[in-house]
């Protein structure tokens, strides 16, 4: 006879927004909810996305994954993550939409965990912001700049405008263009980047400008002290 007992193992509670959860908690909840496309732990709340459109989201996503794409094809021992959770930690797991980072054996931040997270800082992140612009420049912001995230870029749809920071001093500050317009990363030398260009969906102007940059002594230093600084 077959007993069946009340205390049977329970479903997983859904992933809301709103809840606040651990990150383990978290972790457990989203992998039960194939159904979600993106959710993101923040300060220990939970957000999940709603659709995301074209114009708003979609096409400038993919304007920035190829642009830092660019990048990381000539960048031996730089990688580029789209839409990847990252643990930062206890409170926060993100789910930016472009991160780029230097790969661990080559002296990065970040290390891939044996579950295939990225675990820490990535070196860059981007975000598109449209309706969640507010919480991209706010807790969010404070999250990355709290762990180490040593650029931070900010795309902002409805104003249609990009902010750069990097870290100094453990604060934000704004990484303003040159008097040609363009934005010279600090973290990553070479990465150029002609904010106008961008904004206006000119992407053979940007990869044009990224190109300089990639051409640059600066870019090919910064390749040199990569390869020095791989492990076995």
């Amino acid at each position: 006879m077959v007993i069946h007992s009340s205390k049977t193992q329970l479903s997983v509670p859904p992933l809301e927004n709103g809840d606040r959860l651990s990150r383990r908690e978290f972790e457990r909840r989203y992998a039960a909810a194939p159904h979600v496309k993106k959710a993101e732990l923040i300060e220990g709340v939970v957000y999940v996305a709603a659709a995301l459109r074209f114009r708003s989201h979609g096409q400038p996503h993919g304007n920035l994954i190829i642009w830092l794409g660019g990048y990381k094809i000539a960048t031996s021992g730089v990688e580029l993550a789209d839409n990847t959770t990252v643990r930062l930690d206890r409170d926060n797991d993100p789910q930016p939409d472009v991160a780029l980072f230097i790969e661990p054996e080559y002296g990065g931040q970040v290390r891939i965990s044996s579950d295939d997270y990225i675990e820490g800082a990535p070196e860059l992140i981007a975000e598109v912001a449209a309706s969640s612009a507010a919480y991209n420049l706010g807790d969010k912001k404070k999250a990355y700049r709290r762990n180490g995230v040593r650029e931070y870029i900010v795309w902002q749809m409805f104003e249609n405008k990009l902010d750069w920071f990097v870290l100094q001093d453990d604060e934000y500050v704004t990484l303003l263009p040159d008097e040609t317009g363009i934005i010279r990363s600090r973290v990553f030398p070479g990465l150029w980047l002609s904010i106008e260009a961008l904004l206006n969906g000119d992407m053979l102007q940007v990869m044009a400008i990224l190109q300089q940059g990639l051409n640059s002594p600066e870019h090919q230093a910064f390749i040199q002290e990569l390869s020095g600084k791989l492990t076995d």
